[in-house]
């Protein structure tokens, strides 16, 4: 048998793929947003003191009996069905039998042969706009393991001095969904791992069964990678990539293991068929155990539970219930508004596409949606090192903002600055401007004095002005804003030096 050659040095991405074909694999596991947990009345919330929301059922305790989450079921079903996936009838639960602490039954109660969704497919879109289809061949219903939390070293189990369990994710309600082989990805490899799991967050977000929220674990991906000669047609052996919790980190595990893999094969290696772990600071993979195929987990019908069985009346009245799929509305929206593709994938790398759609439907323009939470709304999250959409504002408030532009009674500095105060508590835009004088100067006679000033301090901005080069003004507007306090109307600064050098 071939020796494998661990240290042996990565290829670069371009040469691995002059010599071989990546064929990858995913499996996404969806943490479900239910009340109670797959199995048992524990609550099913995040965040908790360590071992709270536990029950015998999840902990494994002698005599326990597991009863089925009926809304997990529906949620596994509107997710097939998002899917484009055929949904059984029938289908049941299965053991799936392993030894980890944080597993306390000392098996897993899972879905095996029989799951209640299969032979779907799911089209992501690429950067540039290409549509590239994703074979699914299962979305299978289980619990989710425990916690563990490794006590010293770097924080993971190697060179740790000890490690303590949590039990309060026993049991949680998961879906994982499970794609065929995907070939012909090529040099796109690492994009479409990206894409199809921002879709898969996407469509539970989507559907609102799950938080969907990667860095908490609500969506965890299981990347595998193998790679085949350039002109042969056998799968090589996988490597599968543990838990990666960002769309970014999806892309570059893939990226390293092509690497890996090719650096391995060419130096004369194989690779070995194991689980490995991502680690975001070198973005690199280590080895994790020597992966098991279904044999090795002895699977078996659970005999605590009966068979799910699903009436075609219920899924299709379940059918009714999807939203519009995704990227439907992206691009439904984008055509609406007028975005330009950069602008518009800016507002989904944002998270922001439901507050702008939100503040579009109550009566702002798309572009003056799009400039307050991509502009002064984000400015401030990041000041405040939050979300934008933690600040609270609420669509009324752009509206109102916008209108007092609109009507000539603040400008976008005073807008700006009046959002902040708002954002303090002192109540509507309106409120503010009239209880702090905000409101700007057209006046024309503190309108004229101010341009005199600064006309006498800027002669040379004056010849140039009477000259005829009319850009200029903007250096005698600026002095005007200084001597008001940001409250000059911009507009009535011009027509005053314009009349009073007689140009036009």
């Amino acid at each position: 048998m071939t020796e494998t050659l661990p240290d042996a040095a990565p290829l670069s991405f371009e040469d691995a793929l002059e010599q071989f074909d990546p064929v990858l694999g995913f499996e996404v596991h969806v943490e479900l947003n239910t009340a109670t947990k797959m199995f048992s009345a524990a609550p099913n919330a995040f965040g908790d003191e360590p071992n709270t929301n536990v029950s015998p059922v999840c902990l494994g305790l002698p005599g326990a009996l597991p009863v089925v989450n009926e809304k997990a079921v529906e949620s596994a079903i509107r997710l097939g069905l998002a899917l484009n996936c055929d949904i059984a009838e029938s289908c049941r639960f299965a053991r799936k039998q392993y030894f980890y602490p944080d597993t306390p039954k000392n098996w897993q109660t899972s879905q095996y042969d029989e799951p209640i969704a299969h032979d779907g497919w799911l089209d992501v879109e690429l950067d540039d706009g290409e549509i590239f289809r994703v074979e699914i061949e299962r979305a299978h219903m289980e619990e989710d393991a425990g916690k563990l939390t490794h006590q010293g070293g770097s924080g993971r189990i190697q060179g740790a001095d000890s490690s303590l369990v949590d039990y309060n994710r026993a049991g949680v309600p998961l879906i994982e969904i499970v794609t065929k082989p995907i070939v012909g990805a090529g040099s796109r490899a690492p994009e479409i791992a990206r894409a199809y799991v921002s879709a898969i967050r996407d469509v539970v977000k989507a559907l609102d069964i799950s938080d969907a929220r990667m860095e908490r674990g609500n969506v965890r991906c299981d990347a595998n990678v193998s790679l085949m000669p350039k002109d042969g047609d056998a799968f090589g052996t996988r490597s599968e990539t543990k838990n990666v919790n960002s769309m970014r980190a999806v892309e570059h595990a893939v990226t390293f293991e092509i690497r890996r893999h090719a650096g391995v094969l060419a130096a004369g290696g194989s690779i070995v068929q194991e689980t490995r772990h991502w680690k975001e600071e070198t973005r690199t993979t280590s080895s994790g155990r020597p992966k098991s195929d279904a044999d090795d987990y002895r699977y078996f019908p659970e005999p605590d539970l009966v068979p799910i069985v699903s009436s075609p009346a219920w899924i299709e009245q379940l059918r009714t219930t999807l939203p519009e799929p995704p990227a439907e509305r992206r691009r439904r929206l984008r055509e609406s508004w007028g975005y330009s593709d950069a602008e518009f994938r800016d507002v989904v790398a944002a998270g922001l596409l439901d507050e702008i759609e939100e503040t579009v439907g109550s009566g702002a323009s798309p572009a003056t949606a799009r400039k307050w939470w991509m502009g002064e709304i984000s400015r401030l999250a990041n000041a405040r090192d939050v979300e934008p959409t933690a600040l609270g504002v609420q669509s009324a408030t752009i509206i109102e903002l916008a209108g007092l532009i609109d009507e000539g009674k603040i400008n976008d500095k005073i807008a700006r600055q009046v959002l902040e105060f708002h954002l303090d508590g002192e109540g509507s835009p309106a409120e503010i401007v009239s209880a702090r004088g905000l409101e700007v100067v057209s006046d024309d006679g503190a309108l004229t004095a101010a341009v005199e000033k600064a006309m006498a301090e800027n002669p040379d901005v004056v010849e140039k002005v009477a000259a005829g080069k009319l850009k200029a003004i903007g250096a005698l507007i600026g002095p005007v804003m200084k001597e008001t306090q940001g409250q000059a109307d911009a507009g009535k600064v011009r027509e005053i030096v314009m009349e009073k050098l007689g140009v036009s």
